[in-house]
């Protein structure tokens, strides 16, 4: 599976941004996907993740804010964020593991395929 994510840029704190990611090579339907992110000097983090049946989670500091959602028809899985932060300022990386569970999706280590990542920089 290749992950090639796209929408990131410079946006103003309180604006949005679509993050995209686009796989090729297999069908995404049996897969969980997450969306990462990793700032300068930190530790590569989950922000949200969903898995092939539709379940979602979100880490705590983008509840309300932030959106997953995948088309598997066009093989894509969206991150839709709403009322940005400058702390949301990170390279963003998509990511996929085969058939696992809820609960399992929300461990980095589980992923198996992993995009390029696209900068995503809120100015406050």
């Amino acid at each position: 599976v290749q992950l090639v994510e796209s929408g990131g840029g410079l946006v103003q704190a309180g604006g949005s941004l679509r993050v995209s990611c686009a796989a090729s090579g297999r069908s995404l339907s049996r897969y969980a996907m997450g969306w990462f992110r990793q700032a300068p000097g930190k530790e590569r983090e989950l922000v949200a993740a969903i898995s092939s049946g539709g379940i979602t989670y979100y880490q705590d500091s983008v509840k309300g804010r932030f959106t997953i959602s995948r088309a598997n028809a066009k093989n894509t899985v969206y991150l839709q964020m709403n009322s940005l932060e400058p702390e949301d300022t990170a390279v963003y990386y998509c990511a996929a593991v085969r058939l696992t569970t809820p609960q399992a999706m929300r461990v980095r280590d589980e992923y198996d395929y992993w995009g390029q990542g696209t900068q995503v920089t809120v100015s406050s």
